[in-house]
């Protein structure tokens, strides 16, 4: 199994050298197809083009080989490299996605019930501290510790989709994919 925070720890600087912020890094699938998982952006811009997920994916690729080369392992067994933006309906996953993202529309599932909801969706209000405000659909304004919240992530809204419009996907067409034994034979 992997270590997901190792592997934030190895990736989160390798992202920062582009120039980039660390999204989110998560381990998906089972033992026969598994995936690796990283999102992350350009702070000027909240997203990620086609070439600077590449540069991304070949910086983790390298550094994962030269740890792998040193006898330090992170991830077991075979899996695939994903590397991606986080998408419109993006996981808000940082403090700071709270209050980037207050006034759209979100659903937080939470670990542990809060005012008798374990499942919150409505508009974003912020975070303060280290507490995020929902105006929640049916149960109206929630105060919500960020430690309780399992996962969150927008709604895919016209509004939403008006605040992040796509920057460039050209060149989407022209990526191609190789597995890691493609690889290994190169």
């Amino acid at each position: 199994m992997a270590d997901i925070a190792r592997l934030e720890d190895m990736i989160e600087p390798e992202a920062e050298a582009l120039g980039f912020e660390l999204v989110r890094v998560k381990m998906t699938g089972s033992q026969g197809e598994r995936t690796l998982q990283i999102m992350a952006e350009d702070p000027e811009t909240g997203q990620l083009v086609v070439e600077q997920c590449a540069a991304l994916s070949r910086r983790v690729s390298e550094k994962l080989d030269a740890l792998e080369a040193e006898g330090t392992v992170l991830v077991e067994g075979a899996y695939n490299l994903e590397v991606s933006s986080p998408g419109i309906d993006r996981p808000l996953t940082r403090a700071k996605d709270y209050a980037d993202w207050a006034g759209h529309e979100a659903r937080l599932s939470l670990s542990e019930k809060v005012h008798g909801h374990r499942t919150l969706t409505g508009q974003l209000a912020g975070i303060e501290g280290d507490t995020v405000t929902i105006e929640d659909n049916r149960a109206g304004t929630i105060a919500v510790p960020l430690g309780a919240i399992h996962s969150g992530q927008l709604i895919l809204t016209d509004k939403l989709i008006a605040a992040t419009r796509p920057l460039d996907i050209s060149g989407v067409e022209d990526i191609e994919e190789t597995s890691e034994e493609e690889e290994a034979q190169d």
